[in-house]
C-alpha cells in the first residue's frame, strides 16, 4: 500500500534563542516566585518543615547545549537520616488531618502548580533537554493527574488508613512532574508525609520549585539530593518509612528489591523492560507509518518506549518501505533555537539525551553492535538547520535503527533509553514469542496483526502488563492501571485506585495486586 508523509516545512536557520527562555531568565524567575528554596546560585533541600542550605552543592551542565545550571546539593547519610526522622514527626501529624483539608490543600497546590506551569516546564526543558510541547505535557499530566484523584478520593479510600510511617520515593529523572510530583501529591492526599530523593541527572530545580508551592500550602513534603549509596540506607532502609516507591533500572532496583524484601516493607518498584512492537501477518502499513514518529517522542527515553521490533521475515521489506520513509521525518535540535527572537518554540520530536555521557555511551553501544555483525539500516546525521552555530551537540544522537543486534550486545537484550531501534526477524509465533519476551518481562508490548484470532491467542503469552492491537500502550492516567511482569516490576501495582490501595492500608491480611517474592496478584 503506498503512503504518503507530510513532512515539515524548512525553517529558518536558528540564531537565537526565544525571548525569555534563557537558563538565567528561568533561574531569576524561580528567584522571584520561590525565594525560600532557591539562593543566589543554588537550590537548597526541604526537609524538618524548612528549606535548609545544606549539602554539597555538585557543579551540573545542561544537556541542551552544555552550559552550566544548578546541580543538587547532595546530602551525607547523617542528614539523610535527621530528614527521615523529621518526615516521620511530620506524618504522624499529617495522617490525622482531616480529608477535607487534605483535599483542599493538594488542590491548592494544583493551582500554584498551574500558574507557573510555563517556568515548570521551561526548567524541564533546560535541565533534561524536553521539546517545549513535551515539556508543557508532563506538567500538565501531573496536575491533571491528581486533580481526578481530589476529585474521587473519597471512594477510592473509603476506611483505609494511612501507612505507618512516610512514603519514600526514589525516581529517574525522565518525568519529574507526570511521575514523582504526581505520585507525591496522591500518597499526600492519601494521608501520607512523602520523601523524595532529586534525580541525580537533572530536574531539581524544577522538583525544587514544584515541592516549595506545594510546602507553602503544608502538603508534608521533604526533598533531599545525595548519591544512592549514601542516601539508601535512609531512604530504603530506615525503619522510619511505610513505603518506597522506585522508578529506575534493574541494576539499582534489584538492590532496593533485596532491601525491602529483608525488612517486610512495602514497595511499589517500577523497573525497565525491553518493550517489543511485534509485526506478524500484518498490511495496515499506512497505520504503521503514520504510528513510528510518535514512538520517538522525547528520544524513546520513556519506560514505555518501543526500542524493538520484532518481525515475520516474508513482511520485512513491506515493513521497511513503512518504517522507514516515517523515521525520516524526525525533527531533532535545540528546543529553544529560532531564527527571531519572537518566533515559536521549535516544533522537534526530541532533543539531546539526557548527558554526553550517555550519549558517548549509546554511541559506543552502536559502534560495537556493528562491529560484532549488526546490520545499520538507517543514521540520520545532524540537522545544523536544527542548532544554534557552534553550541556544543555532545548530548544529542540522531536515530539508528539496526537489524539482529549481536547476542553480545546489550542492545539485544536491555533497553538502549535512546534512539535506536533493533530490529529482529522471526519465521514462526514460537520465535516471534521468544523474540518478545526477551527481556524476562515488560511493562508494555504491542502486536501488529490483522487477524483478531491470532491477537487473541497470541497476546496473552506476551509477559508484558499491557498489550496493544496495533497501537501503542503507554503508562496511561487516571483511571487506567500500570504494573509490569517478570524483572520489569516488583512489589504494588499502581494507577487508578491501585496507587491509592498501594499506600494505605486496609484490613488484617489484605493481599494487594501485584508481583511480589511469595505471590503475583493481577487486578
Amino acid at each position: 500500500m503506498a503512503t504518503t508523509l507530510t513532512t515539515s516545512t524548512t525553517l529558518a536557520t536558528p540564531s537565537t534563542l526565544k525571548a525569555g527562555t534563557s537558563w538565567d531568565d528561568a533561574w531569576r524567575r524561580c528567584l522571584a516566585v520561590a525565594p525560600e528554596a532557591f539562593q543566589d546560585d543554588r537550590v537548597l533541600n526541604l526537609w524538618g518543615g524548612g528549606w535548609q542550605a545544606d549539602g554539597r552543592a555538585l557543579p551540573a551542565t545542561t544537556p541542551v547545549d552544555g552550559s552550566p545550571i544548578a546541580g543538587p546539593p547532595r546530602l551525607d547519610a547523617p542528614t539523610a537520616h535527621q530528614a527521615v526522622r523529621a518526615s516521620l514527626d511530620q506524618h504522624r501529624a499529617w495522617r490525622h488531618v482531616p480529608l477535607a483539608e487534605r483535599r483542599a490543600r493538594v488542590a491548592a497546590t494544583l493551582d500554584a502548580l498551574t500558574q507557573h506551569r510555563e517556568l515548570l516546564a521551561l526548567l524541564l526543558v533546560w535541565e533534561i533537554g524536553k521539546p517545549w510541547r513535551l515539556a508543557q505535557a508532563d506538567v500538565d499530566r501531573a496536575i491533571d493527574g491528581v486533580r481526578w484523584y481530589v476529585d474521587g478520593i473519597d471512594d477510592m479510600l473509603g476506611d483505609r488508613t494511612p501507612l505507618p510511617g512516610p512514603v519514600s520515593n526514589i525516581a529517574s529523572w525522565n518525568y519529574p512532574m507526570s511521575v514523582l510530583v504526581h505520585a507525591m501529591l496522591v500518597q499526600a492526599l492519601a494521608g501520607n508525609a512523602v520523601i523524595a530523593k532529586a534525580p541525580t541527572d537533572g530536574g531539581v530545580s524544577c522538583l525544587t520549585l514544584a515541592c516549595a508551592l506545594a510546602a507553602r500550602e503544608g502538603i508534608p513534603v521533604t526533598l533531599v539530593s545525595g548519591s544512592g549509596g549514601q542516601l539508601s540506607q535512609a531512604l530504603v532502609r530506615a525503619p522510619e518509612i511505610g513505603c518506597v516507591s522506585f522508578v529506575g533500572g534493574r541494576d539499582t532496583g534489584a538492590s532496593v528489591a533485596t532491601d525491602v524484601a529483608d525488612l517486610g516493607k512495602r514497595h511499589i518498584l517500577e523497573q525497565e523492560g525491553l518493550n517489543t512492537w511485534g509485526i506478524w501477518n500484518f498490511t495496515d502499513w499506512s497505520k504503521l507509518t503514520a504510528t513510528i514518529p510518535k514512538l520517538f517522542d522525547y528520544g524513546k527515553q520513556r519506560c514505555t518506549a518501543y526500542p524493538r521490533f520484532v518481525v515475520q521475515r516474508d513482511a520485512f521489506d513491506a515493513f521497511l518501505a513503512a518504517y522507514l520513509p516515517a523515521v525520516r521525518t524526525l525533527r531533532v535540535g535545540h528546543p529553544l533555537a529560532v531564527a527571531a527572537p519572537e518566533d515559536p518554540y521549535p516544533e522537534l520530536d526530541f532533543g539531546p539525551l539526557i548527558n554526553a555521557a550517555k550519549a558517548k555511551e549509546l554511541t559506543d553501544q552502536v559502534t560495537e553492535a556493528i562491529d560484532r555483525g549488526a546490520v545499520p539500516l538507517y543514521r540520520s546525521a545532524l540537522d545544523p538547520d536544527r542548532f544554534l552555530p557552534g553550541q556544543d551537540t555532545s548530548a544529542y544522537v540522531h536515530p539508528v535503527t539496526l537489524l539482529n543486534p549481536p547476542p553480545s550486545s546489550p542492545l539485544h537484550h536491555a533497553e538502549p533509553f535512546g534512539p535506536v531501534d533493533t530490529i529482529v526477524l522471526v519465521d514462526t509465533e514460537a520465535e516471534l514469542l521468544a523474540a518478545m519476551n526477551a527481556s524476562n518481562g515488560a511493562l508494555v508490548a504491542t502486536l501488529s496483526t490483522d487477524d483478531e484470532r491470532t491477537y487473541e491467542r497470541l497476546a496473552p503469552q506476551i509477559r508484558a502488563f499491557k498489550v496493544g492491537h496495533g497501537k501503542p500502550r503507554s503508562r496511561g492516567d487516571r483511571a487506567e492501571l500500570f504494573g509490569g511482569f517478570g524483572a520489569s516490576w516488583r512489589g504494588a501495582f499502581v494507577g487508578g485506585e491501585l496507587l491509592i490501595r498501594a499506600v494505605t492500608e486496609g484490613k488484617a491480611g489484605e493481599r494487594l495486586p501485584g508481583n511480589f517474592p511469595e505471590y503475583h496478584l493481577m487486578p
